[in-house]
């Protein structure tokens, strides 16, 4: 059984925040490879920044969840939540350069059939050095994600607007099929 789950949806809909309670929880969270990589561009002066060069940016996004996905570990009984993941980057890189990536990398690193999406929610977006994007930007993204991964066989969970406790509690039955 694929133990590998992801949690996507809207930029600034609480996702990060919810992956802390389940770290938290004693679960494994693999973070979201565009805040890595914004850090790490920063670090060296890099040009793969989603303001500077979009394109590069989703190829190295790409490349982080594939490494993220092949490194996780595929045994043992435990849930791995990722914060967002290849499925998100190709989709992004697929709309932008029209390259056929999508299906190919699905097919090669499927995730857990159940995903799970954070729907917009302005009263807790913000901004930040990372996400310099705005909430119209957040939209368009997410209903990217709603279509695209239905589209590819994934059942899709909307999260509720509840407090993060809350959050996993309703995570964690679902995967338990409660």
């Amino acid at each position: 059984m694929n133990r590998f789950i992801i949690i996507s949806g809207c930029s600034g809909g609480g996702k990060s925040t919810l992956l802390a309670e389940l770290r938290q929880r004693g679960y494994a969270v693999v973070e979201e490879p565009g805040r890595r990589i914004v850090q790490e561009q920063a670090c060296v002066g890099g040009q793969a920044l989603p303001w500077l060069d979009m394109t590069a940016f989703l190829r190295r996004a790409v490349e982080v969840a594939v490494n993220d996905y092949v490194s996780s570990p595929k045994s043992g009984s435990q849930w791995v939540f990722f914060d967002r993941g290849l499925i998100d980057a190709a989709a992004a890189l697929q709309e932008l350069t029209g390259e056929p990536v999508l299906d190919a990398l699905d097919h090669q690193y499927r995730y857990h059939e159940h995903v799970f999406l954070a729907p917009p929610w302005p009263d807790i977006y913000v901004q930040d050095t990372e996400r310099r994007h705005d909430m119209t930007a957040a939209l368009v993204e997410f209903e990217r994600l709603k279509c695209t991964y239905p589209a590819l066989g994934y059942a899709v969970s909307l999260l509720p607007k509840v407090s993060v406790a809350q959050r996993a509690d309703f995570v964690l039955k679902t995967l338990a099929g409660r």
